[in-house]
Order: structure tokens, then sequence, then C-alpha cells
């Protein structure tokens, strides 16, 4: 039996099309798409951008009295409300935005299960909270310790905090973010534990962690408690075959400014997975991966900065690049967390 075949016509002549042609036009069109430029989202610049972010159209317009977004959202039979604490400027947020909402599966899943309402970290109008409170848009950013922009604070149908997110995640991430609040798995697990039922890589050894002159040796006696330390403390938690980890040692710490002010700081890697013992700056025995989960960490590489008396300064617990990293390590080397919180510091920067 003679093959199909395909007819075409060409200047008015009629040819047969063979199916090695179609294949060869099939890989084209498949190696052009591949060809396409895709976001990364670790190596974009985070410095602040000269435009304004603009918000998508589907956000709630509202007028900030969450308890009203709040039953307005039940009644529609979403699973909460997600509030989006941003900044105009802010690269993470232009990210968040422009990438993660930019994506239709994100932003249908998210117009489904929630009302997103946005607050100007910095802004003056009045919020009225769930629990009946009012201030400025600045006061419950700090109220909620939003260090950093983006962040996403979900309530549940019943006003309670299911997620907060500090920072800008890759879609991956944010996407599961979504699920984990919309199916109501934070009922029954963490963050932390939902994510690692769904990573089913081998375990790694801390041979595969990436090694720097600054980290400080075992055993690893952190404590503070007793007796102050000299220099503030930032503890490294990462992991293994973790892309994010490998950018933050082979890019932002190759960097002569930022090596040198870490440098200006006591610094340790621990495995977040891992059972190596640790004394924490609060004096407890432990392991690197029971505290870890007692810190309810999710994210590698996670960067936890303490004072001399082993009190948490803040930690970076998001994708990280030059800017912001260069901005928190100024802060805690120069001890500005005695006078001010971060946030505050930041704006005595740009006045």
């Amino acid at each position: 039996m003679e093959p199909t075949k395909v007819m075409v016509m060409n200047a008015g002549v009629t040819r047969p099309l063979s199916l090695l042609l179609s294949f060869i036009l099939a890989m084209a069109a498949t190696l052009a798409a591949l060809a396409e430029p895709v976001p990364d989202d670790y190596t974009f610049d985070d410095s602040p951008r000269p435009d304004a972010v603009e918000l998508p159209s589907w956000f709630k317009q509202s007028f900030l009295d969450l308890r009203e977004d709040l039953k307005e959202a039940v009644k529609a039979g979403k699973q909460g409300i997600m509030v989006y604490f941003g900044q105009d400027h802010c690269a993470y947020c232009h990210r968040l935005l422009q990438v993660n909402f930019g994506l239709e599966d994100i932003a249908s899943y998210t117009r489904q299960h929630f009302d997103v309402i946005a607050i100007d970290a910095r802004g003056p109008r009045e919020v009225r909270l769930l629990d009946g409170s009012q201030m400025s848009e600045q006061e419950f950013a700090l109220a909620m310790e939003t260090n950093f922009t983006p962040s996403i604070i979900f309530y549940d149908r019943q006003g309670q905090e299911a997620l907060r997110l500090r920072g800008y995640y890759p879609p991956y991430q944010f996407r599961a973010a979504l699920e984990y609040v919309a199916d109501s798995h934070y009922d029954e697990e963490s963050f932390r534990d939902f994510l690692a039922r769904g990573d089913n890589r081998r375990v790694f050894d801390a041979e595969d962690l990436n090694a720097e002159d600054f980290f400080a040796p075992a055993p690893f006696n952190l404590d503070r408690s007793r007796r102050p330390g000299e220099r503030p403390l930032v503890v490294f938690f990462e992991q293994g075959d973790c892309h994010a980890c490998d950018v933050l040692h082979g890019q932002l710490l190759q960097d002569p400014r930022i090596r040198g002010l870490i440098q200006e700081l006591d610094s340790v890697q621990l495995d977040l997975n891992a059972t190596t013992p640790v004394v924490t700056p609060a004096g407890k025995r432990t392991q690197a991966r029971d505290w870890a989960a007692e810190l309810g960490l999710f994210h590698a590489p996670t960067l936890i900065f303490f004072d001399e008396h082993g009190r948490e300064v803040l930690r970076i617990d998001s994708l990280v690049r030059f800017y912001r990293l260069g901005q928190v390590l100024s802060y805690v080397s120069s001890r500005a967390y005695r006078d001010l919180s971060y946030p505050r510091w930041r704006a005595s920067q740009f006045e």
C-alpha cells in the first residue's frame, strides 16, 4: 500500500511532502521554541527599578478593610485572601508580578482561590485589620515584620494566618504555596513538610555543600546566652543539589564587597537536612535538621543573622541577589539593628 502523503501547492505544482520533511519542520519549530528567552530567576538584576510597578487589573479594588475583604472572598466561594506587601520600585515585586503572575496558570489559580489585596509597604493609607484595629499601611507592614518586599500573608476563611512568604520565590515554589493554602494542607503539616513530600531527590551528604574559607569548622557551639559574641553571627542553612545555593557561592559570595562584609561576621554553614550536632545561639543542644524545622525553614539557602546576644536580627529565606544581600550585610555588619529595624534603616538610606 502506498504511504499516505500530504499534498501542498507550490507555484502551481503539486508535490508530496515526505514524512522526513515533516519531521524536520517539526524539529525546527521545537528548536525555535526552545530558543525563546526564558526568565532566569537566579541571575536577574535586583537593584531598584526606575519605573513603578503596575498591579494586575484583577487585584481586588479594596477599601483596605480586611474584614470586609475576607467576607466577600468567602461569599464568592474562595479559600481566603492574600495580602500583598510591595513597593513601587522593588525589583523582586516586579519579578513576582511580571514573571509569576504573568503565567496564566498561576494567575488563574490565584484568582480562583483568593482575593488579592495590595498594601504599599511604605504607604500612608489606613488599614482596618481582621481584629478590627487600624493602622497605616507602613505600620501594618512593620507589625507583620515584612522585612523584604514582596511579602505575602495568606489568611484562610476563618481569618487565621495560613502561610507567610517573605521575598520572591520562583514560579514552581510559588505554585506550591498556592496549593498548600488552597487545599488546606496547613491544617495537617508545615509548608516545609509539604514541600519535602514533593521532593523525590536522593539524600545528599554534607560533602555536596559549597565550602568557604570563612565558615567556622565543627563542632558548632553557637551559644551566646551565657557569654555574648564579639561579632554578629550568620548561619547559612543549605542543602545538596541546590541550584540557588550554587548561585549564591558561585556568584554572590565571589563579589569582593559582599565577601568582605561577610568576613566581618562570624559565619557557620549547616546542612538543613543533616543530623549534625549544634548548640544554638540560645544555648539549646539539638541537631541541624531539628533546628531548621523548629525555625520553620523551607527554602535553601536561608541566611539567619543573630546579634551578639544570640537574638535573631532577621533572615533571608527567599531568593536573593547582589543588591539585597549587600544591603542586609551592611545593616548587620554596622550593628544598625541596635537602633533601627531593617525597613526603617532602609528608609533612612533614602532620606
